[in-house]
């Protein structure tokens, strides 16, 4: 039977640019559709007013929003939709998706990440879960995504480095700010090890991109130079190039459409306009990100799924992950500071990249057995003034400040001192209160259900999270910061996000294989984030690059191996 493409792909972020560019270099017909539109290089500019206070780079809340259930107070749960609240869950719809506007930071998981279960045991009212691969099976696509997407960095020998197949990153580390030595010193007075944080970042030209400018501006923020490590620019690129690629921007899939025996037939989808089309193809592959993936897995449905593809055990959607953890800050101010110090604080541009992992692991300080930990990563409050100045408006009580108060306020914040933060990653504790359902009368502008997602999680989250906190405000406290803070929440970020089609050997407890192809269906694969059973402590956008390269041999494989090489 002729197929319009060999393969299909659903979503052209980190999930998906991978599979792309393997097999259209492998010499098979691609074809990738993203909702968003594709923008260049070019396209992107340091706009605060673009970036962050309009929908630019993703859906208007009035056409396409979210459902969210938080904990009531009562036991119960109060849902609110997105376009009431104004929280905006989506990361970047456009092609290279929420890549496009990460900050790069690309650290591993660890040998014991994967088998969180047997390394540590099962936790109460959790669905802890050991991987069906190892680190070691992962290991050489992290370093096949260190030289195809780029990541500058340098290895320190540390207590929780994990294995590393090469002896260094195929690129040097980004140019430091002065404060990175400042924050090593303190580290080591405290006895900690500082660690230079790897970059999707390249830091030289390479690949036909060229290097990072410094511009203060990276996370939230597209790059002008292709020195970030989108999918756009180190894959999808370079994937449409060989000619065997072919990405359909602003094209929306609307569901997978199966036979009376269970046979995937054709993808559907919907442009711009609202014009349904068709295609057909011999393998397709969602990574839409973990929400909209199982979103339409459940829309999906067919004769032989009316719950949806891959959900005949009803697991789409489940043990839903996110990144727990908190953040803290600190001011370094210039008054009584040696004047040269100040000259050299107030450099701009230049990345901190410093993180702790001291703590990855660690004894339980109530009962001294080994527990998981996590990552505490330093760097500058982020550059975006119009938030800064807005926030200053309201004084330490509470007050609303305006007229010549509010402008010595706004002159006093950025012109007294550095703004140093801390952020803090631990695991997310996969719970039965953390899932993806279509909700029942929210409709997006085509008239299909949005996305219902409901924000459980565990306390233990929050108990590892504030412990991390105190050391990263230890940190700057000793480099003698003032007004140092840190938080904790249950509320989740949504640009970290993961789960929801877990994979595993049991098809009653997983949605997917080992390979992240759907249990019962020989042509279906998801190769985003929603495969992982739980997340590590580190932000995830490297082990789903890894885990999508991966898979696209296993698709490979099963493809016959390189066309090209047939031929």
């Amino acid at each position: 039977m002729n197929r319009d493409f060999d393969v299909c792909v659903i979503g052209s972020g980190a999930g998906g640019g991978p599979v792309a560019l393997t097999l259209a270099e492998a010499g098979y017909s691609v074809v990738v559709l993203e909702k968003g539109p594709w923008f260049r290089e070019q396209d992107f500019f340091k706009d605060e007013i673009a970036c962050c206070r309009r929908s630019t780079y993703t859906p208007n809340l009035l056409d396409e929003r979210h459902v969210l259930e938080r904990p009531d107070g009562d036991g119960g749960w109060q849902a609110e939709s997105t376009f009431d609240s104004g929280w905006d869950w989506w990361n970047g719809n456009c092609v290279g998706g929420a890549t496009n506007f990460m900050s790069g930071f690309f650290h591993r998981m660890k040998p014991d990440d994967f088998r969180l279960l047997s390394a540590f045991g099962p936790v109460a009212g959790a669905n802890i879960a050991d991987w069906p691969i190892s680190y070691d099976e992962m290991e050489p696509w992290y370093d096949l995504v260190e030289r195809r997407v780029g990541v500058s960095g340098k290895i320190v020998d540390h207590p929780r480095q994990e294995p590393r197949s090469s002896a260094g990153f195929p690129y040097p580390p980004t140019v430091e700010h002065p404060i990175s030595g400042w924050i090593d010193r303190a580290c080591r007075d405290l006895g900690y090890i500082p660690l230079p944080a790897p970059r999707a970042i390249l830091s030289l030209p390479a690949m036909g991109r060229d290097a990072c400018l410094y511009t203060n501006y990276c996370g939230s923020y597209g790059c002008s130079t292709g020195a970030k490590g989108s999918a756009r620019a180190a894959l999808l690129d370079h994937a449409v190039r060989t000619g065997r690629c072919e990405i359909r921007a602003r094209c929306m899939a609307s569901r997978i459409l199966s036979d009376a025996r269970g046979n995937l037939e054709a993808l559907e989808y919907l442009e711009t306009n609202g014009t349904r089309r068709r295609l057909d193809a011999k393998i397709y592959v969602v990574a839409c990100q973990a929400i909209e993936t199982a979103r339409l897995l459940l829309m999906s449905t067919g004769p032989k799924y009316p719950d949806g593809l891959a959900n005949k055990n009803g697991q789409v959607g489940r043990n839903l992950i996110f990144s727990a953890g908190g953040s803290g800050a600190g001011d370094i101010v210039y008054p009584g500071l040696d004047p040269k110090l100040v000259d050299l604080l107030d450099v701009r541009g230049l990345f901190v990249n410093r993180a702790l992992q001291d703590w990855y692991f660690y004894p339980d300080p109530k009962t001294g057995q080994r527990r998981k930990g996590g990552t505490v990563e330093f760097l500058f409050r982020h550059a975006n003034a119009i938030s800064r100045a807005v926030a200053q408006k309201w004084d330490s009580s509470g007050d609303l400040v305006w007229g010549k108060p509010l402008k010595d306020r706004i002159k006093s914040y950025f012109a007294s001192g550095r703004h140093l933060r801390f952020e803090v990653f631990n695991d997310w504790t996969p719970v039965d209160d953390c899932f993806v359902s279509l909700d029942p009368v929210e409709k997006d502008k085509w008239g299909m259900p949005v996305a219902r997602i409901r924000l459980g999680y565990h306390p233990r989250d929050l108990e590892v999270g504030r412990f991390l906190a105190r050391k990263g405000a230890e940190v700057l406290e000793r480099l003698g910061a003032e007004n140092v803070s840190w938080s904790v929440s249950g509320s989740p970020p949504p640009n970290l996000v993961a789960g929801g089609c877990r994979f595993g050997t049991d098809p009653k407890t997983s949605v997917l294989d080992p390979d992240c192809r759907a249990h019962g269906l020989e042509n279906l694969y998801v190769t985003d984030g929603s495969c992982m059973p739980t997340g590590g402590s580190v932000p995830y956008t490297w082990t789903i690059y890894a885990n999508a390269f991966r898979v696209a041999h296993r698709i490979l494989d099963a493809l016959g191996g390189a066309a090209c090489a047939r031929s």
